[in-house]
């Protein structure tokens, strides 16, 4: 399904949204970076530790089929009293959904809020007796049971089993679209298609710990590459959507880009690697803390930036009016500032 705010999806990745429509691909470029993938056998073994049967019994109930005229995705059911969670890019720009249960059942659901900067939305169904699931708050580790549930490609109620790859993925240029959600993602293993996202990611005791959203494509030489949004940034976002219709983002005020070879050449750097800023918005908290256009952003507080998706992973853990220290380097010369992170506007 084609999201809204993207017109091909980030380089080497697929948002594994609704299945009509061409998927919406990126131009070709290197695969994200990451651990080695498991071998099959690894996967088959860790899968086979696990009670899939009863992991799957205990959660189908809490996995539906969100159906609209541009196709289907899939969610996962937050409250007994009609509240289901799912992708932003599965429900797209309409309003009204049909919501599909392991029952057989359907109902009517509208499309309650959304959130783009983490590709989440919730949506209120008609029906009142439903099986929440239970979202692990804490992350997974790695090499440990995942479950992917969902409808991939309109077949419901499909189950794949594999372990958890990795953890803080990123895509790589997903920022270049324009996309702020590809990051701090789990990654794994478990078959995830066209059609999965919104749908859960569950572990070994029925929790889910994330909830899927995108994969690369095979064409891109990869093999069994997903991803999912952590079950804690779940919790937070949607619980901040039920509760406020929106959800808060810390704001630094630029317009960044990526350090390329031919800007360090341009800058003097040594390397390509940063943020570059292009353009600091007036009184926001990147021009109060004194950043200006070509400054080259390489760190905050601690942690190393070298790319947008970085920099976009690293204010996804901060709360707004929280401080961070950035590391610039302007006029080929490294010096700080402190700056007072602020509510993203609308």
């Amino acid at each position: 399904m084609k999201a809204r705010t993207v017109g091909a999806v980030l380089l080497a990745a697929v948002l594994a949204g609704c299945t009509v429509a061409q998927e919406p691909r990126a131009r070709s470029a290197p695969a994200p970076v990451t651990a080695p993938a498991p071998s099959a056998n690894a996967s088959a073994q860790a899968a086979a530790a696990g009670d899939i049967p009863g992991v799957v019994r205990k959660v189908e109930p809490s996995v539906v089929t969100i159906a609209h005229d541009q196709g289907t995705g899939s969610g996962v059911v937050w409250s007994k009293d009609g509240v289901v969670v799912t992708n932003a890019h599965v429900v797209g720009d309409v309003e009204r959904v049909e919501v599909a249960f392991f029952d057989g059942r359907r109902a009517d659901g509208r499309v309650r809020a959304t959130d783009p900067d983490t590709d989440l939305a919730v949506v209120d169904v008609e029906r009142g007796d439903l099986q929440p699931a239970t979202f692990q708050k804490t992350l997974p580790a790695v090499g440990e049971l995942a479950v992917a549930m969902g409808s991939p490609l309109g077949f419901q109620n499909t189950i794949t089993a594999g372990i958890i790859s990795g953890l803080h993925r990123e895509i790589p240029g997903s920022a270049e679209q324009g996309i702020r959600s590809l990051v701090d993602l789990i990654q794994t293993d478990a078959a995830i298609s066209p059609g999965n996202s919104g749908g859960a990611l569950v572990n070994g005791q029925g929790e889910v710990v994330g909830i899927n959203v995108a994969y690369i494509p095979p064409e891109q030489g990869a093999v069994a590459i997903g991803f999912a949004i952590p079950g804690a940034t779940a919790v937070d976002v949607v619980g901040q959507l039920l509760r406020n219709g929106r959800a808060t983002h810390s704001y630094l005020g630029i317009q960044p880009d990526q350090v390329t070879r031919d800007v360090a050449a341009e800058l003097g750097l040594d390397q390509a690697r940063g943020v570059v800023v292009l353009e600091v918005v007036q009184g926001g908290p990147a021009a109060q803390a004194g950043l200006e256009p070509g400054d080259v952003i390489t760190r905050m507080d601690d942690a190393p930036i070298e790319t947008v998706e970085d920099l976009f992973g690293e204010l996804r853990q901060r709360k707004p009016g929280s401080q961070a220290r950035l590391t610039l380097i302007r006029n080929g010369r490294s010096q700080e500032a402190t700056v007072t992170l602020a509510d993203r506007p609308n």
